[in-house]
């Protein structure tokens, strides 16, 4: 077998010179398009701002944007703050086939590194095509055994954010090998700090994204990395996963699959495990038009996490409720949807939401537990009062590859997240410059 970080580092690097297909672009602005949909929303959040403001006099020169505080500073202050603020709403991106959201640690250092260095859009599409084939690539060879204790976008983001950042630097693949070597070693989170209630979860792709650009800045210094850490008997596979990954599986299509251009975009504000379900109780709601009040029990049928993360009949705090089958449930059936409102204050304490989740149940289905992590389906059996019974198989979600937003619907979203924080004009001008500018963004009207 041919060393996989040496494979991947190559791969990367090309990305600088290779053609850019105007299709490959184009996904890679959806990406970017969600991406900052995910982030502005979160900039006036916490963990984010108790954050900036801990970490505001260690501030030092540069020109990379902040946009928690809209302020310029170092490379590596603004990807570990842009990145936090990116996973905390729970919009962000995912690649499937990997469990993990890559562009919150792959883009923030990546605009970072240009804002700094200098370049425009072509350089940032490129250098998130570059860290999303990285980063996406070693999840699939770790998984799915990889997820049963680590957080995949705190460990697996820091390649993307390496390689990303690395790209952008001048890394050649030499270089670029040793970025992915040291961030190796970086890598963290652990899914305990989700399954309980608490802060941790947003500052795992920070902390990737950091540790990341630090890994690459360092390679394009000179500093080297070991270059067997993927594969080696005590690397990164070894340590993480059951075996030592599945390389061969995850590099066979190198050229042939570009992986940014196989991205979910979520269409629910919460935990993407429980999407297949809320998807199928949508569509029955839809088709019969029944209300909250008309549900007598659900019961959901998915595969592994939908169970062991996404179980909580309890739920109380924000952080919770975003991983609760039984309250996402209920705020669909309410509020007729799962967006950032479902977890205001006075919703996640909402009488009738609270009402709906008595009544929902989760089971392990074999069957959907092992299409994971290639198919994320659910089975749904929903009873009406007075006794109907309504089935519905979910094969896969909206905003899936298969099942994808349309740019109409991505926009939509955009405009919806961001209006709110810019406001209806420059939203729609921020939106604009994304899907057809040549310039990176700067400072926004926060």
């Amino acid at each position: 077998m041919e060393n996989p970080l040496l494979v991947l580092a190559d791969h990367a690097a090309s990305w600088r010179d290779r053609p850019l297909a105007p299709e490959v672009a184009h996904h890679a602005r959806r990406a970017l398009i969600d991406w900052f949909a995910a982030l502005l929303p979160g900039c006036s959040r916490p963990p984010a701002t108790l954050l900036a403001a801990a970490l505001a006099p260690e501030r030092g020169p540069g020109h990379s944007i902040c946009y928690v505080d809209g302020k310029r500073g170092p490379l590596r202050h603004a990807a570990l703050l842009n990145a936090t603020a990116s996973h905390t709403v729970e919009f962000d991106d995912i690649f499937r086939d990997a469990g993990y959201h890559p562009g919150c640690p792959t883009i923030p250092p990546a605009l970072a590194a240009v804002q700094q260095q200098g370049g425009g859009m072509d350089r940032l599409l490129r250098a998130m095509a570059a860290g999303y084939e990285v980063s996406c690539r070693i999840g699939m060879a770790v998984q799915p055994s990889h997820y049963r204790n680590w957080h995949t976008t705190g460990t697996v983001g820091t390649f993307g954010a390496a390689a990303a950042t690395a790209l952008v630097l001048g890394c050649d693949a030499g270089r670029m090998a040793h970025a992915i070597a040291t961030a190796a070693t970086f890598a963290g989170g652990l899914q305990q700090a989700f399954l309980s209630d608490g802060m941790s979860k947003p500052l795992h792709p920070g902390h990737a994204a950091e540790a990341g650009a630090l890994a690459a800045i360092g390679a394009a210094a000179g500093v080297t990395g070991a270059l067997d850490v993927l594969h080696g008997p005590r690397g990164f596979a070894a340590a993480t996963s059951e075996d030592t990954g599945k390389w061969e599986t995850a590099l066979a299509d190198l050229d042939r699959r570009i992986c940014i251009t196989e991205m979910t975009f979520k269409n629910h504000g919460c935990c993407g495990h429980i999407f297949a379900a809320l998807d199928a109780v949508d569509d029955l709601r839809r088709e019969h038009g029944f209300g909250a009040d008309d549900v007598a029990a659900i019961h959901v049928g998915g595969y592994g996490p939908t169970k062991t993360v996404c179980d909580r009949p309890e739920a109380r705090t924000e952080q919770e409720c975003r991983f609760s089958t039984q309250y996402c449930m209920g705020a669909l059936l309410v509020l007729g949807g799962v967006r950032l409102a479902a977890f205001a204050s006075e919703n996640l304490a909402n009488p009738a939401i609270r009402a709906v989740m008595p009544r929902v149940t989760v089971e392990l289905d074999p069957e959907l537990a092992d299409a994971y992590p290639a198919r994320r389906a659910a089975k749904v059996r929903l009873t009406l009062r007075g006794g109907r019974v309504l089935e519905r198989f979910q094969p896969t979600r909206k905003g899936d590859p298969d099942a994808p937003l349309s740019d109409a619907d991505l926009s939509a979203k955009f405009e919806e997240l961001v209006g709110p924080v810019l406001g209806a004009a420059p939203a729609s001008a921020l939106l604009e410059a994304l899907w057809h500018g040549d310039a990176v963004p700067g400072v926004l009207p926060i």
